[in-house]
């Protein structure tokens, strides 16, 4: 009976998705009403119209880099450069010529004088993704660059200044890091003035039919498909998982769905195994419960008329007396 329950309150949600999308952008391009989002928003809005610097915290996949654009487009310097920077996507051997900028003829390939990325971000923001990978030496230079704003390209003697934002982020914990003498101390007080941990999204169940929707018509639009609808067995296996991947795995799924569903209802069909692996079996519901008993049948009959057509869903749902979108949904959600 809570199974039925369920099922219903998630179709009244399909009907209200459209609607709440257009309601749902607190802060830049976040999408969310849960309360672990919403403080989170309330905080950096508070934060953007100040110079202060800010560490944001969480899995990969939460969305750092979007809400660190989004900080820095709700500030003064909007119209200034954003500047992001993954610290773990550079060789070690890069990192300081790539923030700091080098001189020609500092190493073997400076052939010319090039600006870093602190240069390139001055009067803007700064975003240094992973912060925790950056070795001691530019860990040093970071600090100073804090302390002063001001410090010399690779192979250079001439004292520079900016004025940027620096908005650093991290998913590992770098309190740790301190500890085990893998960052430095000083420079993790520095950076942690206001410090923002975005939740994970299995923290944020009531968020997965909004943003599964919106993915669903960014999806659609981005490869020129019909509008998708979400069936109410997609909205519940999304809601159940545990989305290691955060946010940006729903993203990938949704975009996976559109792509390979040839209808317009998306659902059970094209879900990774993992997933599949995690649902409630059909199988095993409690007949003597008036909706396990009703699931029974439903199966059955599917089955049957499956069985007497051939494997023909055209002419199984002529049988059935219902149309072969709702068969197609009945067959997801049974796993048949």
């Amino acid at each position: 009976m809570r199974q039925a329950v369920r099922v219903r309150r998630l179709e009244q949600e399909i009907d209200q998705l459209r609607n709440e999308l257009s309601g749902t952008r607190g802060f830049g391009h976040l999408i969310g009403t849960s309360p672990s989002l919403e403080k989170i928003l309330k905080q950096a809005g508070a934060v953007a119209g100040t110079s202060a610097t800010v560490l944001l915290v969480g899995e990969n996949g939460t969305g750092k880099e979007m809400l660190a654009r989004a900080i820095h487009e709700e500030s003064p310097r909007a119209q200034a450069p954003f500047v992001a920077v993954s610290c773990a996507a550079l060789p070690e051997s890069l990192i300081e010529s790539e923030l700091f900028g080098h001189e020609k003829g500092a190493f073997t390939d400076a052939t010319q004088m090039r600006k870093g990325r602190f240069e390139l971000a001055d009067g803007g923001t700064l975003f240094l993704d992973e912060i925790g990978e950056l070795t001691p030496t530019v860990q040093v230079k970071l600090l100073r660059v804090l302390q002063e704003r001001s410090f010399e390209r690779v192979g250079g003697s001439k004292t520079l200044t900016v004025d940027i934002r620096l908005i650093a982020a991290s998913n590992s914990d770098l309190e740790k890091a301190v500890e085990a003498g893998d960052f430095r101390r000083d420079l993790f007080y520095r950076l942690n003035v206001v410090p923002l941990a975005l939740p994970p999204l299995r923290e944020r169940q009531e968020d997965i039919p909004v943003l599964a929707a919106h993915f669903a018509n960014k999806a659609t639009e981005k490869h020129g498909r019909q509008s998708a609808e979400l069936d109410p067995a997609l909205l519940e296996a999304l809601q159940d998982y545990g989305w290691p991947g955060n946010v940006r795995e729903l993203e990938n799924l949704l975009e996976r769905l559109v792509v390979l569903s040839s209808g317009p209802v998306l659902g059970l069909e094209f879900l990774p195994e993992k997933m599949l692996r995690s649902l409630p079996d059909a199988n095993t519901c409690d007949e003597t419960t008036l909706d396990g008993a009703v699931t029974v049948v439903k199966r059955n009959m599917i089955l049957n008329a499956l069985k007497s057509e051939g494997g023909n869903k055209v002419n199984a749902a002529k049988r059935l007396g219902i149309s072969r979108s709702y068969l197609h949904r009945l067959i997801n959600e049974y796993r048949l």
